[in-house]
């Protein structure tokens, strides 16, 4: 018989302003945006002043916020401190349990399975970070990532929640299927058009149907789903697959002297960050996003690994200059993978519009 498995998802409330907030106390009770300033600055996130007001959430676009909420405090975002905030959280949570995964600076995943009491840990961690820290976090305690990811947001902010597979299948047997996370607007949009509404309404359907619809894969994938289950391990190593830089403009670029001197900038700071985590890679890619939002990659595969802006930016320009892009440019990139040694991989946040963003795949 299997072990019944036991994960927390541990979820920082607000983490950005909430930092902001512990180094600027007297902001503490008002609405705080952190953003950039660009035409194209999205919210990193907001305080739940702001949620509350005016239903400021991460990812709106810093001119709807400013727009909906003028009076709000608006601040530029400081990912060394967020980074700094995020080490001292984390340790503290590797010090009370052995098998920890940082997704991002603000979230990690850790399972409790071995441990006689989860949620006394979990209480103990939390009270640790805040006393330390000043910060506060919300627990989900489940059977899996996937349930304990949205069993965290039940209790925000602050709070710890405790839900089995079986009552979450109840709990939630009217939400909609886009609170499974993997199920996105359009997957979601396309299951209502089959008449399928609810979480309930997904695991009465005909598996036949659904991997007529999706495909063999994704139909099996939507049916775990719709039965709560997932069986995703938590690892403390994830191997990287591949590693970008990549910059968002704040007006399209069409002079093609601009665009290769933002190609020579981004392959100098991804290989900085190549050569810090001791990383080469084979195969050298870019990335454009064209004024109509057109995507287009284009990558080379060298016989070397490598890590050096000498190698890596002459084949991105070449690369650049055999697409030509047709049109404006949005956004570049640049991209090294094909690593031949994974690493522990924490993953970076997304910077505002209009600065240099590195990214990974993991």
């Amino acid at each position: 018989m299997a072990v019944k498995r036991t994960v927390a998802h541990l979820d920082m409330d607000a983490f950005y302003a909430s930092v902001e907030l512990r180094r600027r106390p007297e902001l503490k009770g008002k609405p705080v945006v952190v953003c950039g300033s660009g035409p194209r600055a999205v919210v990193t996130t907001a305080s739940y002043e702001a949620r509350k007001l005016a239903g400021i959430h991460s990812a709106m676009p810093a001119a709807v916020a400013r727009r909906r909420l003028p009076d709000a405090v608006y601040l530029q975002p400081d990912f060394t401190a967020y980074r700094e905030a995020s080490g001292e959280v984390m340790a503290i949570l590797r010090r009370n349990a052995e098998i920890v995964e940082v997704v991002g600076l603000d979230e990690a995943y850790v399972d409790l399975t071995a441990l006689f009491s989860p949620k006394a840990t979990m209480r103990r961690i939390a009270t640790e970070i805040r006393e330390e820290t000043g910060l506060t976090c919300s627990i989900g305690i489940s059977e899996s990532r996937m349930l304990a990811k949205i069993t965290s947001e039940l209790g925000k902010p602050a709070g710890l929640v405790v839900l089995t597979r079986d009552e979450a299948l109840v709990r939630f047997a009217e939400s909609s299927p886009g609170l499974i996370p993997g199920i996105g607007p359009k997957s979601v949009a396309k299951l209502e058009a089959m008449g399928v509404r609810t979480l309930a309404d997904l695991r009465a359907q005909d598996p036949t149907g659904l991997e007529q619809s999706f495909g063999p894969r994704q139909g099996r994938w939507l049916q775990r789903r719709a039965q709560l289950e997932d069986d995703t391990p938590v690892t403390v190593v994830r191997e990287t697959k591949s590693q970008s830089a990549e910059t968002t403009f704040d007006i399209d670029v069409a002079d093609r002297g601009e665009m290769e001197s933002h190609i020579r900038q981004l392959s100098e700071e991804l290989c900085r960050r190549l050569r810090k985590r001791q990383l080469e890679g084979r195969t050298i890619g870019i990335k454009v996003r064209l004024d109509d939002w057109t995507n287009v990659t284009r990558s080379h595969t060298v016989e070397a690994p490598t890590s050096d802006p000498a190698v890596v930016a002459p084949i991105a320009l070449d690369l650049l200059r055999a697409y030509d892009p047709p049109r404006p440019v949005r956004l570049l990139g640049v991209r090294v993978a094909g690593f031949e040694t994974g690493t522990e991989s924490e993953e970076e946040p997304d910077a505002p519009q209009g600065q240099l963003q590195l990214e990974q795949a993991a």
